[in-house]
Order: structure tokens, then sequence, then C-alpha cells
């Protein structure tokens, strides 16, 4: 089928890059001409395990092109899949302005049957300012050219996209027409052959499914976030309980990770969107608010452990970090626990020697060149001239390092565990101070 992509970023490429990789013919535009230029000559924007393969192998196949101009885009594809970013407004609120860009230029230039898939994350409702957005257009230049608007949330994790997507749990369709809803799970057959996961909905459910998936999602990590510090306060493991809870198949063990808060493109906009959607009608979404207090907190958690592991006395101290993506496998820093706690030890006096494997040039875009910040070559090499170190990602090179080694360049040797991915027992035996969450210091002073 033919296909086109409105939105290069992280869900439309993709999206793309896996319906061509089951023989569709799909074309992405962006208004980006850098990003498309980067694009056309090999590169990838983002970093996510396999895209690049895969954008390459179906490049040289021909199933996959890149473009900036949008009529080109519209008159490609029978579906035309809206994949821009829905970033947060000052309210909380996801800002449409990109979404309703791209319905006004289908509106603008198709000349047959379209059907108008909202693949980004947007609020309840949005498929009826689409449909209005690309009427109004027609109407301006006398058309009436028949158009569907369907919602098909995505359901991606980074660092696992290209397997969510070629083999999805469920594949959310929603459309008020069986014609189209047929359509959509033509396009999915490929994705769909084991045992059917198209769930076919009106478009109001399924735009407010995604919400729901990821608010589901964050109230399970502040929950136990609360709870880590709970456990903290009456001299209990939180380890332990965790494992005693999940056991319950009713709750299970996904999701009930405690840490230093969750972050990225996802979690945070969506639980504010959905809250300001209830607030707009009315109704006060009391857990919602609590689900992103919790998390805002918990993001300030290790400054505070760090503050008070030496006393109040920051100034002029150095600081490992280890990992600054806001999980592993990803660059994205977007609203990242290590953005927070670096942004708080700066502005305490503090320097700091930070390490990711993949997300040091994202760090660079951020935050530019800075005198209290070095990027190190390697986990060790970041630990060089630091008091303390704060472990932020639970990137799996992390797991097993050299204690002795982390003994004999921490002046302070204290780690500091935002992800409890340590055994208190073993840093304790190498002679460590170990501060996580939610379970007692372990050979602290």
């Amino acid at each position: 089928m033919d296909v086109t992509i409105f939105g290069s970023g992280y869900v439309g490429l993709v999206t793309g890059v896996c319906l061509a990789e089951v023989g569709n013919r799909v074309l992405c535009i962006d208004v980006d001409p850098a990003k498309i230029a980067l694009l056309n000559s090999g590169g990838v924007p983002i970093y996510e395990p396999g895209l690049d393969d895969l954008i390459q192998q179906n490049r040289e196949a021909g199933r996959l092109t890149f473009s900036t101009d949008p009529e080109e885009g519209v008159r490609h594809g029978l579906f035309q899949f809206i994949a821009v970013g829905t970033p947060p407004d000052e309210d909380g609120s996801a800002d449409l302005q990109y979404v309703l860009a791209v319905a006004r230029s289908i509106g603008e230039h198709m000349d047959g049957y379209r059907i108008i898939v909202n693949k980004s994350t947007v609020p309840v409702g949005t498929a009826d300012k689409v449909a209005a957005a690309v009427q109004d257009a027609q109407t301006a230049r006398g058309s009436t050219v028949e158009f569907d608007v369907v919602s098909n949330p995505e359901f991606l994790k980074e660092g696992a996209a290209i397997d969510d997507f070629m083999r999805p749990d469920r594949i959310i369709v929603g459309t008020d027409n069986p014609r189209t809803g047929e359509l959509l799970r033509a396009l999915y057959a490929p994705f769909n052959r084991n045992h059917d996961r198209v769930m076919l909905m009106d478009v109001r459910s399924a735009e407010l499914t995604k919400y729901a998936a990821n608010a589901m999602l964050a109230t399970k990590i502040s929950f136990m976030n609360e709870l880590s510090n709970i456990a903290e306060a009456v001299g209990a493991d939180i380890e332990k309980v965790r494992v005693g809870i999940g056991s319950d198949p009713r709750i299970g063990y996904q999701f009930i990770y405690p840490g230093c808060g969750y972050g990225g493109s996802c979690f945070p906009k969506d639980v504010r969107a959905l809250e300001r959607t209830a607030r707009s009608l009315g109704y006060d979404p009391q857990l919602l608010a609590a689900v992103e207090a919790v998390n805002f907190r918990q993001k300030d958690l290790l400054f505070k452990k760090i503050t008070d592991y030496f006393n109040g006395d920051l100034d002029g101290r150095t600081i490992a970090i280890w990992g600054l993506s806001f999980k592993p496998n990803t660059d994205d820093m977007r609203e990242a626990s290590s953005r927070v706690l670096m942004e708080s030890l700066w502005a305490a006096g503090v320097k700091v020697r930070a390490f990711d494997p993949v997300a040091m040039p994202e760090t660079s875009r951020i935050y530019g060149e800075r005198a209290d910040m070095v990027l190190a070559d390697d986990a060790m090499s970041a630990l060089e001239g630091a008091d303390a170190l704060a472990v932020l990602t639970e990137w799996s090179q992390f797991r097993s390092p050299d204690l002795r080694m982390i003994k004999e360049k921490l002046k302070a040797g204290a780690i500091f565990d935002g992800r409890n991915i340590f055994d208190p027992l073993q840093i304790a035996a190498a002679g460590l101070d170990y501060i996580s969450i939610g379970r007692a210091p372990t050979g602290a002073r």
C-alpha cells in the first residue's frame, strides 16, 4: 500500500520504517530540511536500536523515501499518518498546532479519498478538530473530496520501539466508519498473524486509551516511589516489598521499580494533558495531580540525599554521574532525572563529570560547553577527581562495575544509586557508602 507519514521524529520514523519493512511504499514528510537531508544521506536523527539498519535497507529497496514537500506527500498515500509533536502548552495541555497544520495541508492538496490517521498522542476530541481543519481547507478551494479521520495511537517504548511495532500486543483503531476500520486492518495484517490484535472502537475511546495507558503506568511508578519513601522512613527494604507485592498476579512486576522519578517524552506530558483535559471539563482529577506531584518531588530526592550526606557542604565538590538519558537504550533526555540533579548541583557550586553510552551528544546540545561539566570518555573516567558517584540510568554496562576501582577513585567513597541496581551488601563489602532509594544506607558514616 502507499503510505505517507507526516513527521520524521521518533514515532514517524519507527512507523514509517516498519510499514516499509513489510512491503508498503512509504513517503516520510518533514518540515525540517536539515532532518530530511540527513535521512536522505543515510543518517538518522535519533537513537533507537536497529532503526538505522532498517532505514538503510528499505531506502535501498526503494520502499522508503523522504521529502519536505507536503503536496507530494498528500498525493502519494491513501493513508496519511500524522505523527508530529504535541508538546505541552504553558498550561500543561497538548499543543495541537502542528497536528492541525498537517490537517490543513492534507485538505489543501488531496485529490481523492484519504484516510487520515492520528498517530500523534492527542487529547480526546482531536479527531473532530482535524476533520474540521481538513474540511475548512477543502471549502476554501471549492473541493468536496471524501475523507475519514482515524485515531490509531502508538504504544512504542523507547529502546524497544521496533519490536513493539513489529510484534504489538494491541493495535487500537478508532473509527466510526466500518469500511475504514477494515482498510486499517488490512494495512496492519502483517503484524497481526498469530492472533487478532486489532481492537476497533469509537474514535474518542481510542484517543482516551493512549492517555489512560500512560497515566496508569506513571501511577504505578509514582505509587512505588511513594512507598519507597515510606519504607525508608520505617526501616523497611522497598526491594523486598516490591518482590512481595509483585508476586500477586493482580499487581505484577512491571513498572513497580522504585527510583528517582520518570521522564521522557510521554509520561510527564500525557499525565499533565489528561489532567488538563479533565479540569477543562469541570472534573478534579486528584489522583493524576498526585502522580505528577510525587514524580516532581522524587526527582529532587538524590540531590537531597547528596546534600544530607555532605552536611550541606557542596560548594567546590565534584559529583560523577552515570546515565543521562531518562531510560536505557535511548538518547532522549526530555524531563530526565539527570537534568534535575545536574542543574541542582550546578546551582550549589558543584562540578559534574558525566558519562552515558549514547546521550552525551544530546547533553552537549542542551547545555553546550560548561566549565562545571565534563563529559567523560567512559564510566571509570567520569570518576576522576569526583567525591561521589550518582547513578541515574540503569544501563546494563553499569550493573557489574569494578568496585575496587570505584573505591580507589572516589574521594568520599559514596555511591548514590537512583535506580537500585546494586546489591547493598556488595557495595558495603567494598568499603563504599551506599545510599539508594527506599532502603537503609549501608556503610554510611
